[in-house]
């Protein structure tokens, strides 16, 4: 089995982040650094990460967490910042955030271990609906919100059609502001902002209302809950493992 392969399904972490974990140089299999992703592990091999053994089987834990602005959703963080790691403390599982929300912004955040799932979670290729509630500067007529929903070029490449609904208005305000509602099927790296000041309305604040048909619910900011057993199996057969 690929070693990065390995470490994902050991729970360490996504099959990506796991490959940078690797070519950090962090991961030993039988006492020597290996390096290369695509290193193959046997059975009987030992495999530590940062010094500390892995073990293939490790039972699986699927979080929820209402994420509040002010966490990075990073494992790690080396200037000491505040990470969704802090929110999760009492979960005796090493865990990882399933993609990345913004410190600035809030909302659904997936938590596991299970690397395979992380993985499909995150490929463009499997088309994972994402929902964000988006407040942006100013009141987009409808030639804004069509090249919204057609898409618009960010870094020479255009996105995906998105679903974009106008909420509500806010006007007479010293800044007038609207509400949008944002459906995307592709996540690439601050993607919700980057459209929105393509089209000349910047995001004053940014909240992920669904993620892979999930929702808080009556989970507050801050905290977390575990996934049912049937909303585990949804999302399985959302990216058909």
């Amino acid at each position: 089995m690929r070693l990065a392969k390995y470490l994902a399904r050991a729970g360490v972490a996504s099959r990506r982040h796991a490959e940078e974990i690797i070519r950090a140089g962090r991961v030993c299999v039988n006492g020597s650094i290996a390096d290369q992703p695509q290193a193959q592990v046997k059975g009987n091999d030992t495999v530590t990460v940062d010094g500390e053994l892995i073990t293939e089987f490790e039972e699986k834990v699927y979080l929820l967490l209402h994420k509040p602005k002010g966490y990075i959703s990073t494992v790690h963080d080396t200037h000491n910042r505040l990470t969704v790691m802090d929110l999760v403390k009492d979960v005796k599982k090493r865990l990882y955030p399933v993609g990345r929300l913004d410190s600035d912004t809030s909302g659904i955040l997936l938590m596991t271990n299970d690397g395979d799932l992380a993985n499909r979670l995150t490929h463009p290729s499997y088309e994972v609906k994402k929902v964000y509630l988006v407040h942006v500067n100013g009141i987009p007529g409808e030639e804004a919100l069509m090249q919204l929903r057609e898409g618009v070029v960010i870094e020479g490449r255009k996105t995906a059609p998105a679903g974009v609904r106008l909420i509500k208005q806010f006007t007479g305000t010293v800044k007038n502001e609207a509400l949008l509602e944002i459906t995307l099927i592709e996540g690439r790296k601050r993607q919700v902002k980057k459209m929105c000041e393509a089209v000349n309305h910047p995001v004053a604040s940014l909240h992920r209302e669904e993620f892979a048909g999930l929702k808080a619910g009556s989970v507050p900011e801050g905290a977390y809950r575990h996934l049912t057993d049937q909303e585990v199996s949804n999302i399985y057969r959302q990216v058909k493992l």
